[in-house]
């Protein structure tokens, strides 16, 4: 399975908000969102605070495909929506250390958040990690 670079996986970590474009679903045309990201490390995650309210959560779960923009650095990627409740409560952990403790988190024994519901993994979408622009 193929990683970030090193260089994507600081950037994610240093940057508060990052911009992702996501394809309509219908028309295919590029739309892009501000958006906070975080990383475990290892992964990078983003997730609609709204849930599936938004379109752009809609628009990557139907596409499977958007690019994510670190600085000037712009990255292909493919979303991998997080289904496991434990998973989706861990990246609220890494969520809140990066954001504060306003960011919500359901309790093991609770309906996971509208975040949690619509949490993806950012997957590089090809060995060729950049995009233009």
């Amino acid at each position: 399975m193929s990683q970030f670079a090193v260089e994507v996986l600081d950037a994610a970590k240093r940057e508060r908000e990052v911009q992702l474009t996501t394809y309509g679903r219908k028309t295919g045309k590029p739309h892009r969102v501000t958006i906070w990201i975080v990383t475990d490390g290892s992964r990078l995650y983003i997730r609609s605070g709204q849930g599936m309210r938004r379109h752009w959560p809609q628009n990557l779960l139907a596409r499977g495909e958007g690019v994510i923009h670190l600085g000037k650095t712009a990255v292909k990627v493919k979303p991998r929506l997080v289904t496991d409740p434990d998973e989706a409560r861990a990246v609220s952990a890494v969520y809140r250390r990066k954001y504060g403790p306003f960011v919500r988190a359901s309790k093991p024994n609770q309906p996971l958040t509208l975040g949690e519901q619509t949490t993806f993994e950012l997957l590089p979408a090809d060995e060729g990690d950049t995009a233009g622009g």
